[in-house]
C-alpha cells in the first residue's frame, strides 16, 4: 500500500449515497477521501498545487457518460501512473475493454460490492515495481462455475479436484486452503454448482472485508433493538441458506467469538439471532476457504479448534502455481480462448518465446495473476500471436533470455523445434500433444481418445510406449 501522503482517494461521483458508501469502505483501508461531483472539478483538483497528494481516483462512469474513455485519457495524461478505478452500471464487456485501453487500472460493477472495492484498492496501490501488467484486475470476466473451467494436470491439483468433485456430491462441510489467487472461490462455486443443493439458496461472504459486528449480523441475524443502530429485525445468512450452502472466504478472519458461535450452530443445527429469545433450526452446508493453514492457527491459539474440527470433514489444499508450472501452457491457451470470445478482444495464440517467459516467473499471485497478465497482453497487443515482447514487465524482471531447458523438459507445451533450429522427433511431439489433451480434457480419457481420433486401447498403449503417466 502507498505511504500515508499518497492515501488520498478522489471520488468522482454525483450520487451522495454511493459516495458515502465508497468513502466508508475506503476508510477501512486507511484512505482519506475527497468527493467531487463533476469532471471539471476533478481536473481542477488534479492540476492544483495540492493535486500531487491525490493517490488514486475512483470514477463513476455515469458522470462523464459516453465521454468516460476520453476523460480517462485526460487523467492519464496528467498522472500517467496513478491508479484509476472506474465504477460502471453497464454490463457491457466492450465498455470495460475500451476503458482499460484508455488507461483505467481496473473497473467495478455497480452496486459496488465491499470486498470487490477493497480488493481493487489493495491491488491498484500495492507497492511493487514493476507492477503495471502484473496486478490483478477485479472483474475481467464472468467466472464459470463448473469443474471444467479449472484447467490443470499437475498431480496435487488433480488430487484437489478429485476430492472436491467427490465432496460436491456428499453432504458434509468442506474446508479449502491455498494461497491467494489459487482458485479457492472458484472451486467452492464449482462444488456448489455440482452439489445436490445446487437449486437451493447459496450465498458467498468474504469475511475479511467486513467489520466484526457487521459480519455477526450478516451471518446470524439480529432482532430489532438488539444493539445501538438495530432499527429493524434482520435474518442472517445462516437462515437464508437453510437447505442450501453458505460459502465463507477468508474464514480465518472471523473474530474468535464468531468462530465459536458458528461452530455451535454447525454442531447443533440451531442459530439464534443476536437479541433473540429463541433459536431457529437450520440445515446449512458450509464451504469455507482460508489463505492460511487453519491447523497451524489452531495450534497457535488463533483459530477455534471446535470450528476447525467441524469444517475439516473434507480438507482440500489447492497448490500454488509455482508448484504446477507445467500447467501454464494449458492455462494460457484456455484463458486466451475465453478472452477471444469477448466483444472488443481479438483471438490470440501464444508463441514459444512467450510461454517460456511465463513459465520462468514464480507467480506470487498464482492463477489469478496469470489471468490478469494475459488479459492485459490480449488487450494491448495487436499481433495474432503473443510473443515475449507482449510482456515487457516480465521481460524486465526475468531478463530477455530465460532458460528454456526446464520448460522443454516438462513437455507440456507443444514445441516444434529444438534450440539448434531443427525439428524435434515425432515421438516427442506426439507425447506433448497427448499430455496437452489430457490436461485440456481434465483426464477424461474417453474424451481424450475421441478428440485425438483414436480408440481408448490405442491411447493407453501410446501412454505406455511414450512413458506418460496419465495420473500425473
Amino acid at each position: 500500500m502507498a505511504e500515508s501522503d499518497d492515501r488520498l482517494l478522489m471520488v468522482i461521483d454525483d450520487e451522495p449515497a454511493q459516495s458515502r458508501l465508497v468513502c466508508t469502505l475506503a476508510a477501512r483501508e486507511g484512505w482519506r477521501t475527497m468527493v467531487v461531483d463533476s469532471c471539471d472539478k476533478a481536473l481542477a483538483s488534479l492540476t492544483s498545487p495540492d493535486g500531487d497528494t491525490i493517490g488514486a481516483v475512483l470514477l463513476d462512469q455515469w458522470v462523464p457518460g459516453d465521454g468516460a474513455c476520453d476523460f480517462i485519457r485526460q487523467i492519464r495524461t496528467l498522472r500517467p501512473h496513478m491508479p484509476l478505478l472506474m465504477l460502471t452500471a453497464s454490463a457491457s464487456p466492450l465498455l470495460a475493454v475500451e476503458a482499460m485501453r484508455a488507461g483505467a487500472t481496473d473497473y467495478l460493477m455497480k452496486p459496488v460490492a465491499p470486498e470487490r472495492l477493497l480488493k481493487a484498492l489493495r491491488s491498484a496501490t500495492r507497492a511493487q515495481t514493476p507492477r503495471d501488467e502484473l496486478q490483478p484486475l477485479t472483474e475481467k470476466l464472468d467466472e464459470r462455475l463448473d469443474f471444467d473451467a479449472m484447467v490443470g494436470t499437475a498431480a496435487p491439483f488433480r488430487t484437489a479436484l478429485a476430492k472436491a468433485a467427490t465432496a460436491a456430491r456428499s453432504h458434509g462441510h468442506v474446508l479449502v486452503e491455498g494461497e491467494p489467487g489459487t482458485g479457492k472461490e472458484m472451486l467452492m462455486r464449482a462444488m456448489q454448482a455440482s452439489s445436490t443443493r445446487a437449486r437451493n439458496g447459496d450465498r458467498f461472504v468474504n469475511c475479511g472485508s467486513l467489520q466484526a459486528n457487521s459480519l455477526d449480523s450478516l451471518l446470524f441475524g439480529h432482532e430489532k433493538g438488539a444493539f445501538a443502530g438495530a432499527f429493524d429485525r434482520q435474518d442472517g445468512l445462516l437462515q437464508a441458506c437453510d437447505g442450501g450452502t453458505l460459502m465463507l472466504d477468508e474464514v480465518d478472519k472471523l473474530s474468535p467469538a464468531s468462530q465459536e458461535r458458528l461452530a455451535q450452530v454447525l454442531a447443533t443445527g440451531i442459530v439464534r439471532p443476536t437479541g433473540a429469545s429463541h433459536g431457529f433450526r437450520v440445515d446449512v452446508r458450509v464451504f469455507a476457504a482460508s489463505d492460511q493453514p487453519l491447523e497451524q492457527l489452531v495450534e497457535d491459539g488463533e483459530f477455534s479448534a471446535d470450528l476447525f474440527d467441524v469444517l475439516k470433514a473434507t480438507h482440500i489444499t489447492l497448490p500454488p502455481l509455482r508448484q504446477r508450472l507445467g500447467d501454464i501452457p494449458a492455462l494460457t491457451r484456455y484463458f486466451l480462448s475465453r478472452f477471444g470470445q469477448r466483444p472488443g478482444l481479438a483471438h490470440h495464440s501464444i508463441a514459444d518465446s512467450a510461454l517460456t517467459l511465463l513459465e520462468a516467473y514464480d507467480w506470487p499471485g498464482n492463477v489469478r495473476q496469470l489471468q490478469a497478465v494475459l488479459f492485459r497482453a490480449a488487450l494491448f497487443c495487436e499481433r495474432e500471436a503473443l510473443t515475449a515482447d507482449c510482456f515487457p514487465q516480465l521481460s524486465n524482471l526475468l531478463g530477455h533470455n530465460p532458460a528454456r531447458g526446464e520448460s522443454r523438459a516438462r513437455g507440456v507445451g507443444v514445441l516444434l523445434y529444438t534450440e539448434d533450429g531443427n525439428l524435434r522427433p515425432l515421438e516427442e511431439i506426439e507425447a506433448d500433444v497427448i499430455r496437452l489433451a489430457i490436461g485440456h480434457y481434465r483426464g477424461r480419457m474417453t474424451e481424450v481418445a475421441r478428440r485425438l481420433g483414436i480408440g481408448r486401447s490405442t491411447l493407453y498403449r501410446k501412454l505406455s510406449e511414450l512413458g506418460i503417466d496419465n495420473a500425473a
